[in-house]
């Protein structure tokens, strides 16, 4: 009861804290209003464009930090003097509030008459405490859109709205009013509704944008580094890990010096005319180690499939005479499809292998005259069989597609950033 001034205390606080105007001051020392050159605003992006690089970084970084402070400062304090009790300020109100609460006072500081940024520095430093996955998950939007357009605020956009969909992919068992859920849903919004200038003159094609070589040749690097980790490891574990893997066991499982941690049980030393079942239970042990491997190699395929489509279309619309950039694109585009689609496949597959497994497992008991069992065992091999052929053919066609714009990459545009297009 005597902590019931706490909230108040700590959100009043960050508030005033997320309030105080770095890119208004900072502009104010050099003798400019802010207000008055540019865009107007008072954030990172305007400040670097009025007087630099270099106080645009320093800017970005002072917001970056009132954001994550006063969540650190009240996570800090929830873990040394609360106790128990109230529950609800450890279900994560404490600190989620104090971060709505900077990042609002950033967005509408009463210090300058709620005349605020967009709070993109300062929503970042409160959600790179609050969720580093995501966190990271969104820099990296940032970077691929940011270096595919120059385009800062179409890419902070992006940035928001990857927030929201990789927290919820990322912690699936939060819900819709659990705290930390409320604030991306809440903060994404607000970055919209700040954007919403921006959002009219990327609609009519004339949005500012980044000068200088530096994003498009970021485009570049990003577009070849993740296409060549995209093929090495699609070609690696197609062609390589996984057949090798199938090879040893199915090999083990043959073998009758096998070792201790592999018997042969009764079940599996029947050998009939349908089943080898010695090569039957080296097939389910590789396909078992084979199994957790899969959602990484789908999110690994997803995270290259994004930023190279996003970097080739960008260069589409850039070079629309040439092209040898509307291929790379389509080629890109078709692969991430694949991948898209083999990702539910793929969990078809896995949840047919049960009852494939349980009908082979129900034959290899029965007599060799069980004709039901016999037929059960065949029809759940062969909808398990046809579910897999989708899924290498997808997986192959992934890999034609990945290695044809590989090919590709000797034919990169030349792009200045005053030639990349808006979004539209």
């Amino acid at each position: 009861m005597g902590l019931w001034w706490l909230p108040a205390f700590v959100w009043t606080s960050a508030y005033l804290v997320g309030a105080i105007p770095f890119g208004y001051l900072v502009a104010r020392a050099r003798g400019v209003d802010i207000f008055q050159a540019g865009s107007g605003n008072i954030g990172a992006t305007n400040v670097g464009r009025i007087l630099g690089k270099k106080f645009g970084i320093l800017v970005f970084v002072l917001d970056f930090a009132k954001g994550a402070l006063p969540v650190l400062a009240a996570l800090w304090w929830k873990n040394q003097h609360l106790s128990e009790e109230p529950a609800w300020l450890h279900e994560g109100w404490l600190e989620v509030g104090a971060g709505l609460a900077a990042f609002l006072g950033h967005m509408f500081p009463v210090y300058l008459g709620f005349r605020g940024g967009k709070g993109v520095a300062t929503g970042a430093g409160v959600v790179a405490v609050l969720f580093p996955g995501a966190f990271l998950g969104a820099v990296f939007v940032w970077l691929t859109v940011a270096g595919a357009t120059s385009i800062v605020s179409l890419a902070s956009l992006a940035a928001a709205a990857a927030l929201v969909g990789l927290h919820f992919a990322v912690s699936p068992q939060l819900g819709w009013t659990d705290p930390r859920s409320l604030f991306c849903l809440v903060a994404a919004a607000l970055v919209f509704v700040r954007h919403r200038s921006n959002l009219g003159r990327l609609l009519r094609g004339n949005e500012n944008r980044m000068k200088g070589d530096i994003m498009p040749n970021l485009a570049k690097t990003l577009h070849v580094l993740f296409l060549g980790l995209w093929f090495g490891s699609v070609v690696f574990f197609s062609f390589v890990a996984a057949p090798l893997l199938f090879q040893a066991f199915e090999a083990l499982g043959k073998n009758p010096d096998r070792p201790e941690w592999f018997p042969l049980t009764q079940t599996f030393a029947k050998v009939t005319e349908e089943l080898d079942g010695t090569k039957e239970q080296g097939s389910r042990a590789a396909g078992f180690a084979v199994g957790p491997i899969f959602p990484w190699y789908f999110l690994l395929q997803g995270a290259c499939g994004f930023v190279t489509a996003v970097t080739a279309l960008a260069w589409a619309r850039t070079n629309r005479t040439e092209r040898v950039h509307s291929w790379r694109a389509n080629l890109l585009i078709l692969a991430l499809a694949c991948v898209l689609i083999g990702w539910p496949v793929e969990k078809k597959v896995t949840d047919l292998r049960g009852p494939r497994n349980a009908a082979t497992h129900a034959y290899l008991q029965a007599s060799e005259t069980d004709a039901a069992a016999l037929e059960t065992m065949k029809q759940a091999r062969r909808e398990f069989f046809t579910w897999h052929m989708v899924s290498l053919v997808l997986n192959f066609v992934t890999v034609l597609g990945v290695g044809a714009a590989l090919a590709l990459a000797t034919r990169l545009p030349q792009l200045d950033s005053a030639q990349v297009p808006a979004a539209s």
